[in-house]
């Protein structure tokens, strides 16, 4: 997709002039630990390969977003969600094709790369030298943001 979003995320909404868009409700768990942070590195061969990003997936048609959180979680790390919330960021592709809600979750078993390359647990100040896609990288820049750079995570603008 070349936006960040990998292959995460499914809601409808009407849009454009032209006629109707479709916009795509990604969601990305928010996954910590001790201060640190579960991200996981695509796959070869899949679009944004070898980037970095929160696990999460699509919401499709007739889900709920922690249904589609819970399902997401189980195929891609083996995990149960055992708490959904509260959403800490949402992140608007430049096309407006993807919504990628960046929401705390809480979760049952240790996570195993299912259907990523690798999975890492992060600090903040470790995510500079980190190759994040694009929305995760807007979420990582709030977080230090947030934390009024207390991270040692430097934004980028």
């Amino acid at each position: 997709m070349g936006d960040g979003t990998g292959d995460r995320g499914s809601t409808f909404a009407s849009g454009a002039p032209d006629g109707p868009t479709v916009t795509i409700d990604v969601v990305a768990a928010v996954i910590e630990r001790d201060g640190r942070y579960l991200v996981c590195q695509r796959q070869a061969g899949v679009q944004l390969a070898g980037l970095w990003e929160f696990p999460g997936g699509k919401v499709t048609p007739g889900e709920s977003r922690p249904e589609a959180m819970a399902r997401e979680l189980e195929e891609e790390l083996g995990v149960a969600m055992d708490a959904y919330g509260p959403e800490r960021f949402v992140y608007d592709t430049a096309d407006g094709a993807y919504r990628l809600h960046f929401v705390s979750v809480s979760v049952t078993g240790e996570p195993v790369a299912l259907e990523h390359a690798a999975i890492r647990w992060l600090a903040p100040t470790e995510w500079d030298g980190v190759p994040l896609a694009s929305g995760d990288r807007a979420f990582a820049d709030h977080v230090a943001r947030e934390a009024g750079n207390r991270t040692g995570f430097t934004p980028r603008t």
